[in-house]
């Protein structure tokens, strides 16, 4: 796959973490001519449903949805996203090699443990990648992002800001139903707290979000640092 520049490219722990989380903000965003793109760590091996074959060809079916312009998965262990020099130095690789304006990873407070584990080394990656000494032996030179943003995946959290994705909510869902090993209940399926209800909740929070500023549906973002508003805060 040819080197190119996103504009976002957010980052998982699984395949379907990102669907969860900003969906609906990669297919807005992708629909309006920016280039955007995710990165899996691992290939959920582990996951209770479902195999490694199955996730990754509902993963294509879902990009295809979103309209990704690449997704890339690092075949790091399902349950194994400690922090390590070999991990950030791939992960750094990627982040060289799109050079995103902007990342998303998951909100470090999650109670699956490999997302808040995914986000920390996320952060110790892009920031390792604008190190001009940093090791480069795919000679792509430095890269930093212009800013680091974190999704949501289980939880309500308050957000930092907001993005509207009425127009696009039925994408977003659309890629989560490809999931069909996580999210459908099926004659081998083992329960799990995805395949009762997971995508109905995670519709309504998207809604919860948007009722707060007036539009139909939208997905909340965590920053750490504060945001600088593009326009006067009173209009003319």
């Amino acid at each position: 796959m040819s080197n190119i520049s996103l504009d976002i490219l957010a980052f998982g722990a699984h395949p379907d973490d990102v669907e969860i989380g900003m969906g609906g903000t990669l297919a807005k965003y992708a629909r309006e001519g920016k280039r955007v793109g995710i990165c899996d760590l691992t290939l959920a091996e582990l996951s209770s449903n479902g195999n490694v074959d199955t996730r990754s060809h509902e993963a294509d079916k879902a990009s295809k949805l979103l309209g990704l312009e690449v997704r890339e998965n690092l075949h790091l262990p399902d349950r194994g996203l400690v922090i390590t020099e070999t991990y950030i130095k791939k992960i750094v690789t990627i982040i060289r090699k799109f050079k995103p304006k902007l990342i998303f990873t998951p909100y470090y407070e999650d109670r699956h443990p490999d997302h808040g584990n995914c986000s920390r080394l996320i952060e110790e990656a892009a920031f390792s990648a604008g190190i001009r000494k940093y090791v480069d032996n795919e000679g792509l030179g430095p890269h930093k992002a212009e800013s680091i943003y974190f999704y949501m995946i289980n939880g309500f959290h308050r957000p930092s800001f907001v993005v509207d994705i009425s127009e696009v909510m039925d994408i977003k869902l659309q890629s989560l139903r490809t999931y069909e090993s996580q999210f459908s209940k099926q004659s081998n399926t083992i329960d799990t707290p995805l395949v009762n209800g997971y995508i109905e909740t995670v519709e309504a929070r998207e809604r919860l979000f948007g009722k707060e500023v007036g539009v139909e549906y939208a997905e909340g973002f965590i920053t750490k640092k504060p945001l600088l508003l593009s326009k006067d805060l009173i209009g003319e």
